[in-house]
């Protein structure tokens, strides 16, 4: 058996493929072809892969595993940074084929996602605030693939491409990476061109239509030049039937393709370039109705009485029937791709390594945005055109007692906007007071239409740098230093028209036009934002054993400042508010304290993490809660805390069997916001004026202008979130090939979060846990073929609630995934 499948305890080369230290997965010796993640591409021996299949089979479970979280080489355990390494092996297993997928693995990773311009991803709370997507700021976790920031979130939407291993990095990330990451980092390495002929494919099928393909192929062109192409292909029928458009929402259909030529003159320089072409064509997005709530609208404002009064009924309120009437057009039209030449050259004592690279999005959605059959509002697209060149160049450098990495960063985007937002002859009674005459004409606000014009120019420089000194054999201290400077210039512009084609502006006083100004107010700013930010962090590390290691660390940090890109409050002159145009940046203070160790040979991993966040003038989104007047927009509140604590515990016990559990418990609140904007149980209603209180719900009548939410929980952060799994194997032959039957499971549990910025008693999701299986046999000579089925128990669960526009009181949802179910065959040669 030690021959078939090699010690878990081998130490693996830096580009054999790695496995998650915190979850866990199928082992398969067809890993040792997959696993060519190499910089040093010709390492790609059979040796090699008999390491790589060592490797995937126990990362998780106590072997060792290389990472470069630090831009170097060194084992996982040896890393002061709270950190999980997900394999590619494990993607394919477990069908976590991206992002969204990858939070049921990892407990302290949140991904939130409407369509994908509006996705977020958090590490343990912070990254990105709660709602729709602005332009103005950056995102507070990076993601990189092959050392290339990607800046769209849009693309955590897409399949993971021919990948190698996933790096979750939790904790600031500013004085290692290009750009500047306040919450984290999403290190994602694929598989590399080798110099010895290699391929794989794997074909997928399950239920709703699911159907997968993956396949990569690579070798020698001559004696130095090496390359690779990968293509993946992903479809699957909607989970959400749309009675109106008679055609199923919340569809897949992604494709992928990405090639890359290694030229590799001698063993001191490498030369990469690589370029990528992604697509997403989904019918998406919709919701569902879940329920409504009382507002301090008056009752003949709030849903019930609107819809009553225009005879509309929702195809069922229950929504795990997963019926919707939405009557506008969907789309999520979403492609991303770009080129990038990467140059590692060992130079002196360390290695000088250069990134160049380009990017380019391209967004086509078309919405409904009134969450309803009725046509109030009939289009809401906003398209966008995004460019991004990077430059990156790094020098790092290991010797016997310094270690350093010395790196600068410059990043330039320009992004297009072209909105488009159209209200329907259902909008008038919908939309205006019911007392007043021209709420029964539907005229005044059918073909009522904003037109919006953006643009964003951002420009950021760094200097960045880290130096690990081993002060002894056992303790080492890590400093590291950032200077950074920020520039973006941004318009807007909205123009309005009737539905005749007029120019709706101010001045006029006649009643439709005060009418259609309260929905569409033309505006136009040109917001700008420079600074510089120095950021600073220190780590100590103290080695007590082999096994043992004690680290901890302190980060004073910043994320970057911000405009608002989707408009400004107006004053009562109908002049746009200046001072809001800008967010303040983020100042971020971080603590941690952890400790990683080894028992039992090290068949028995448990590493813990202790953390604490403050951070100040924190990026929140604001909403009026009305139609068309502001999208939402960015506001800097008071102060935020998270604090928690993460375990990562692992076992392999035998060549048998082997499990995890990780777990994580996330304490995130707003310390200080007194002027967010209501839950929807306070809003709607006339302002609040001195001396008076506002009305209760059910109660209709006066509303705050602003609320306080001190001391309440941040949107999306469940308090106790746990993955844990387990898998046995057996050797056995299956028509006469040697290989292991074997049964997997993967679970994950999150207890109940607030699905709105400011958290409200309508839009709590309660905790839910989901079980995945998978059994099969490997065999020897790569070829693997295993069932799956992912919430086996059909559990029912929301991924998100949103609430109506207009503070009519309606709440509306996205069930998540029910239970799926299918076959895989996997072949590597």
């Amino acid at each position: 058996m030690t021959a078939k499948y090699p010690s878990v305890r081998r130490r693996v080369r830096a580009s054999s493929l790695t496995l998650s230290i915190l979850l866990a997965c199928a082992a398969t010796p067809a890993a040792a072809h997959e696993a060519a993640a190499s910089d040093d591409a010709g390492a790609a021996t059979s040796a090699a892969a008999d390491d790589a299949a060592a490797q995937a089979e126990g990362g998780s479970y106590g072997g060792e595993i290389i990472v470069t979280a630090r831009r170097r080489q060194e084992t996982a355990q040896d890393v002061p940074i709270a950190i999980s390494v997900v394999a590619g092996e494990q993607i394919d297993n477990t069908g976590s084929f991206n992002v969204g997928r990858l939070t049921q693995l990892a407990p302290t990773l949140q991904f939130y996602s409407s369509n994908p311009r509006n996705t977020a991803v958090n590490i343990r709370g912070i990254g990105a605030p709660f709602g729709l997507t602005n332009d103005g700021i950056e995102q507070g976790v990076g993601i990189y693939v092959d050392d290339v920031y990607y800046s769209r979130v849009a693309s955590s939407t897409f399949d993971f491409l021919d990948v190698a291993q996933i790096e979750v990095l939790r904790g600031p990330q500013g004085t290692l990476y290009g750009k500047n990451t306040t919450a984290g980092a999403i290190n994602i390495t694929t598989n590399q061109p080798t110099f010895d002929f290699e391929g794989k494919a794997e074909v997928s099928i399950g239920n709703f239509n699911f159907k997968q393909a993956k396949a990569a192929i690579s070798g020698p062109l001559s004696d130095t030049l090496a390359a690779r192409i990968a293509v993946s292909s992903t479809s699957r029928r909607g989970t959400i039937y749309n009675v109106t458009s008679d055609r199923w929402t919340q569809s897949q259909d992604n494709i992928g393709i990405r090639g890359q030529l290694l030229w590799q003159p001698n063993d001191d320089l490498s030369v990469t370039l690589s370029g990528d072409w992604n697509k997403q064509d989904a019918v998406c997005c919709s919701s569902v109705f879940v329920r409504t709530g009382a507002t301090q609208r008056p009752l003949n404002r709030q849903y019930a009485a609107l819809a009553a009064a225009q005879g509309y009924v929702v195809p069922s309120t229950n929504p795990y029937d997963r019926l919707t009437d939405l009557d506008a057009n969907l789309n999520a039209g979403n492609e991303i791709g770009g080129a990038a030449l990467r140059v590692k050259w060992d130079i002196g004592p360390g290695t000088l390594t250069s990134v160049t690279a380009w990017r380019y999005w391209d967004w086509q959605p078309e919405n409904d945005r009134d969450f309803t059959g009725l046509p109030i509002v009939t289009k809401s697209q906003n398209p966008s055109q995004q460019d991004q060149y990077t430059q990156e160049l790094r020098y790092n450098y290991t010797g016997d007692r310094f270690d350093f990495v010395l790196g600068g960063f410059y990043y330039y985007q320009r992004i297009d906007t072209q909105g488009t937002e159209a209200h329907g002859p259902a909008s008038s009674r919908w939309t205006l007071n019911p007392t007043s005459a021209l709420a029964n004409n539907p005229a005044v606000l059918n073909g009522l239409t904003a037109i919006n014009t953006q643009y964003l120019k951002n420009t950021s420089a760094a200097l960045f740098g880290q130096v690990s000194w081993k002060v002894t054999d056992q303790f080492t201290i890590q400093p590291g230093v950032r200077l950074n400077y920020d520039k973006k210039d941004g318009f807007y512009q909205r123009r309005v028209f009737a539905g005749d084609g007029t120019p709706v502006v101010f001045g006029p006083t006649d009643a439709i036009t005060v009418a259609r100004l309260g929905v569409f107010a033309p505006q136009e700013i040109s917001p700008s934002f420079s600074d510089w930010n120095f950021s600073y962090d220190l780590t100590a590390t103290y080695k007590a054993t082999q096994d043992l290691l004690f680290y901890a660390t302190y980060a004073k940090t910043f994320k970057s400042g911000g405009i608002n890109q989707n408009g400004v409050p107006s004053d009562a002159a109908n002049n746009p508010i200046l001072d809001a145009a800008t967010v303040k940046p983020e100042s971020v203070n971080h603590y941690e304290a952890g400790v990683k160790a080894e028992f039992l040979d090290r068949e028995v991993t448990l590493n813990l993490t202790a953390f604490r966040t403050d951070i100040k003038n924190y990026q929140a989104n604001v909403n009026n809660g009305q139609f068309g007047v502001l999208r939402g927009y960015l506001a800097n509140a008071g102060k935020v805390r998270t604090q928690g604590v993460e375990f990562d515990f692992s076992a392999r016990p035998s060549e048998r069997f082997r499990s995890y559990v990780n777990g994580a418990y996330t304490d995130a609140k707003y310390k200080r916001f007194v002027d967010a904007p209501c839950p929807p149980e306070l809003s709607g209603g006339t302002t609040v004026g001195a001396g008076q209180t506002p009305g209760a719900p059910g109660r209709p009548g006066l509303s705050p202008a602003n609320c306080d939410i001190s001391g309440q929980r941040l949107p999306g952060v469940s308090k106790w979130a746990f993955s844990f799994g387990a898998e046995a194997n057996a050797e056995s032959k299956l028509f006469g090939q040697d290989g292991q039957f074997y049964l997997g499971y993967d679970g994950s549990y999150r207890s109940r979060f607030s699905s709105n910025p400011s958290p409200s008693a309508y839009t709590w999701i309660e905790g839910y846990s989901l079980s995945n299986f998978r059994a099969g046999f490997r065999t020897e000579n790569g070829i693997d073929i295993f069932g799956w089925v992912r919430n086996a128990f059909d559990k029912k669960y929301l991924d998100q609630l949103s609430v109506g526009p207009g503070n009519t009181g309606l709440i509306v949802g996205l069930p998540g995934d029910p239970r799926t179910w299918g076959g895989t065959i996997k072949a590597s040669f």
